[in-house]
């Protein structure tokens, strides 16, 4: 076997082939997108400064039943590998092979749930068998496929298990015992390349055990020769529904600034590229179809501006002083109350020196090495010679920019098709009768998101309510995530929970008649739980107690009578959503068409839309359901969940969680949803929606997302890499005036200056206006020969900040910038 190099560590990094790196990394799943969008994914994480692509491999894709296994499509693992190695980018694999990740049961099959004497993630026999054995699948096949680094391939580290040490505390002795025995299971595959535990500080070693976290420099190995390792840096956070949060570029890249500061050698944006939860893959419950994470590559391939550039420029800083980081330990130096330095030394003279203000409300004026240096509230500047500045973490050089969703197709002509309401007699062979109410996953093996709950009930004519006209009050205790409540066919009422609390009470006065009445109640999953303790013993149903209140008995229990059950939707089992499934039932159109009608299904035949911008669909007045286009699931729309919480204008400054900066409160959690222009042909795609609150097929619409106008917002005397490599190089004797760059996506050039204004500008991209300086000669500089040549009618430009461009300095003794946007058409 041809070994192309060793992998080790020691106290200050990774070593590959005998040279310590730095590596900065970050997290791309492969089933979250399509495999033709995996090589620009890559390649915009290469052109990023990502040294690494993380992934982790997702058990329940592969192994969807008990030894039959899955490597094709979006989950060709091996593919996915090879064209991150094809980009001379490394990998590290995380085999867990639990992932948690917002996946559908943590990534585990639910087919595992069932095996005999099972417990998850513990000292449990079963378990560790199983585990034991996909683990090896994956070894083997990376073996044999020459994936390790020391076959020459580019996975550097691999990960077991996944976030396991809040677990291990819960759980006492038989977690710590699972531990050590999962590190000596993964050590004894003989991969010849590290292996990682994250969150979880008894890793055994040789296990490695790193952070998880917006923050990480706080962090210490467990062993002093282990090397300080950030394998989760959320870039945001997950969008639920019923809510959304972003995370800025300057915050983020001061949390890695600050872990590298702090002797931090291994860096991992969570997520780089977020994508899609397609079909049912997301976990929770109540995790959206969108996976976007606020990455600086967004869900559909686009990139984040301005943190995707934000971001290469630091790592660009960062890598210029690498040899000072990797050959010395940092010298700490007090610049004040909340500023410090923390000075690296090169091995052949000179240093490199991380200069921060810690303070979330105040800037600061330090001086370092007889030098005064500016520094804005909560940023860090990096001097890769303890002299020039290169980056601030709060000074945002690169451009920012605006996406938007343009209206592509509407005016669908849609067709029609109503589910059937369950409701079953008890003779009836095709219904399951118990006198009980049965958990919802060991019924439906999580084969449908659906479970009807049907019985009858009998309403004698001497009822008072009849008279009265005061409606008995039907309540049902549920864990399901949603519950939709018919009686005698007609929707009488629904009820969700949410992600605080996964448990619902629906609680309503039902019409009912004299004779007998059909209660048929259709408990929904959203996704089954991803974290917890033991989730898998976490039930999914109608618990009950059902009652009925009003009678003249005061209140009837119907908890422990009769019920009967039905597995999914008509539409489901007919495979509505594929083109011979839908070919099967009888369409409805025109005037006979279903419109804000619960449980109906819908369905339309579409050309795809010129040009390669991103799709998605505007389901806007849509309810909540599922959608197919050409037979693949885009997964569940829930338009009809608006986001909650308390959404305030943003400061990048101070300590950021998974509450701050929500934004879209009182909208629609996810409005649009990816449509991967691999899936579409030409002409007639077929595209089929369930429905299950009753929403308008009219208003759906098919978008293209386009990056519409591009911004630059810099100050004056900025600090600039590109002047520091220029003085660097001898190409300049002094440092250079800053150069703000403007660029549209491929395509696509700048046709216009929206605004620009030299002096105090307000605002962000999108939404600029002058400030109480401003230079009236700004818009002019633009419209001069040399700068129209340079910009109008071009993909990309650049605008020296100089006083005299503008006309001249508005305010002398003011720290001015440039804010300026075009318009890319």
């Amino acid at each position: 076997m041809y070994y192309g190099s060793s992998v080790s560590y020691d106290s200050k990094a990774i070593i590959i082939n005998g040279q310590r790196r730095i590596l900065l990394s970050g997290s791309i799943h492969y089933p979250r997108s399509t495999p033709e969008m995996w090589p620009d994914l890559i390649q915009k994480a290469k052109e990023a400064g990502l040294d690494v692509i993380q992934t982790y491999v997702f058990w329940n894709g592969h192994e969807p039943s008990a030894n039959r296994y899955y490597f094709e499509g979006r989950y060709d693992l091996v593919k996915f590998l090879k064209l991150v190695h094809q980009a001379g980018l490394y990998v590290h694999l995380r085999i867990g092979p639990y992932v948690c990740a917002e996946w559908n049961f943590g990534g585990f099959p639910v087919w595992l749930k069932y095996v005999p004497g099972m417990h998850f993630r513990t000292d449990n026999g079963p378990f560790k068998a199983a585990m034991q054995k996909f683990t090896t699948k994956i070894v083997d096949m990376m073996k044999y496929e020459k994936m390790f680094q020391t076959q020459g391939g580019p996975i550097i580290m691999s990960q077991i298990e996944n976030e396991y040490g809040p677990e291990e505390w819960e759980i006492g002795a038989p977690g710590k015992a699972y531990t050590k025995w999962a590190a000596a299971m993964a050590v004894g595959l003989g991969t010849g390349v590290p292996w990682v535990m994250c969150k979880q500080d008894d890793a055994p070693d040789p296990t490695i055990n790193a952070c998880n976290g917006f923050y990480c420099d706080w962090f210490t190995p467990n062993k002093k020769y282990k090397p300080k390792m950030w394998t989760e840096n959320w870039t945001g956070w997950f969008t639920g529904f019923g809510g959304t949060v972003p995370r800025t570029a300057e915050d983020v890249a001061y949390s890695v600034a600050k872990f590298i500061q702090t002797s931090g050698s291994f860096m991992n944006y969570y997520m780089f590229h977020g994508g899609t939860n397609f079909g049912r893959t997301a976990g929770g419950p109540f995790i959206a179809t969108s996976y976007d994470y606020d990455a600086p590559v967004d869900e559909y391939g686009l990139l984040r501006e301005p943190k995707y550039g934000h971001l290469r420029d630091l790592h660009k800083a960062i890598k210029l002083c690498e040899p000072a980081l990797l050959y010395s330990e940092p010298i700490k130096a007090v610049l004040g109350r909340h500023q410090e330095a923390h000075v690296f030394n090169y091995k052949a003279g000179g240093c490199a020196a991380f200069l921060a203000n810690n303070d979330a409300n105040s800037h600061a004026t330090v001086t370092f090495r007889g030098l005064k240096y500016y520094l804005p509230p909560w940023s860090i500047s990096i001097l890769p010679d303890c002299k020039n500045t290169v980056f601030n973490t709060a000074r945002v050089g690169a451009q920012s920019s605006v996406a938007k969703m343009t209206r592509e197709s509407s005016g669908f002509a849609w067709q029609s098709y109503n589910e059937e309401i369950a409701s079953y007699e008890y003779n009836d062979n095709s219904a399951t009768i118990t006198r009980e109410l049965m958990e919802q996953i060991n019924v439906t093996r999580d084969d449908s998101d659906y479970l009807w709950y049907s019985k009858d009930v009998k309403i004698e004519p001497n009822e008072a309510f009849l008279k009265n006209g005061h409606d008995p009050v039907l309540t049902v205790m549920s864990a399901g995530h949603a519950l939709h409540v018919f009686i005698n066919g007609q929707l009488s009422g629904t009820a969700y929970a949410n992600l605080n609390n996964p448990k619902l009470t629906f609680s309503n006065n039902v019409k009912l008649r004299v004779g007998i009445n059909k209660i048929a109640l259709l408990s929904v999953a959203v996704g089954l739980p991803n974290v917890g303790k033991q989730f898998e013993t976490w039930n999914t149903e109608v618990l009950g107690p059902v009652t009925l209140k009003g009678l003249n008995d005061k209140q009837r229990d119907l908890t422990w009578q009769n019920w009967s059950y039905k597995i999914g939707l008509t539409g489901e089992a007919l495979n509505l959503g594929l083109l011979r499934g839908s070919s099967s039932v009888k369409w409805m159109q025109g005037s006979l068409l279903a419109r804000n009608k619960p449980l109906t299904w819908y369905k339309t035949i579409f050309d795809a839309p010129g040009g390669n911008d991103p799709l998605a669909l505007d389901l806007i007045s849509k309810g909540k359901g599922q959608v197919w286009i050409n037979g693949e699931s885009i997964g569940r729309h829930w338009p009809a969940y608006k986001a909650y919480g308390k959404c305030d204008v943003c400061n990048y400054a101070g300590y950021y969680n998974e509450t701050k900066c929500a934004s879209n409160c009182g909208q629609s959690s996810q409005r649009w949803y990816h449509v991967p222009r691999s899936w579409l042909k030409p002409t007639r795609n077929l595209m089929v929606i369930s429905e299950e609150l009753g929403g308008n097929p009219s208003g759906v619409t098919l978008d293209k997302r386009t990056v519409q106008s591009v911004c630059a917002d810099i100050y004056e005397a900025q600090p600039s890499l590109e002047s520091y490599l220029a003085l660097a190089d001898g190409k300049s004797a002094v440092p250079l005036n800053v150069k703000p760059y403007l660029w549209c996506m491929p395509g696509k050039k700048i046709s216009s200056i929206k605004f620009a204004s030299f002096g105090t500008p307000r605002g962000f991209c999108g939404s600029f206006r002058e400030g109480s300086c401003h230079a009236h000669k700004s818009y002019d500089a633009f419209q001069k020969e040399m700068l129209l040549q340079n910009c109008i009618g071009q993909q990309s430009c650049a605008v020296t900040i100089s006083p005299e461009i503008f006309g001249g300095d508005p305010c002398p003794s003011t720290r001015k910038k440039l804010s300026v946007e075009a318009i890319c058409t």
